[in-house]
């Protein structure tokens, strides 16, 4: 199982909903680094060639890679 990192927006007064508290930290770290490579005019013939999966699944792997960085500070 990966490591969420914890929740992204902690807070002493989150209402949960489905014993769900919101978007965790690699939610979070995800969706900024997709974010960032679909603004990146660069990237776009290679997301084309390479197909929706691709940014999926370089986004997960910048979240990752930001979650386990964070363990060493």
């Amino acid at each position: 199982m990966k490591d969420h990192g914890g929740p992204a927006f902690p807070s002493s007064h989150e209402q949960y909903v489905d014993g769900w508290a919101g978007m965790t930290l690699r939610d979070y770290f995800a969706a900024k680094a997709m974010q960032g490579m679909l603004a990146n005019p660069k990237l776009h013939e290679q997301i084309l060639e390479a197909g929706q999966s691709w940014i999926e699944e370089s986004a997960w792997a910048v979240a990752d890679a930001m979650i386990e960085e964070r363990k060493n500070d």
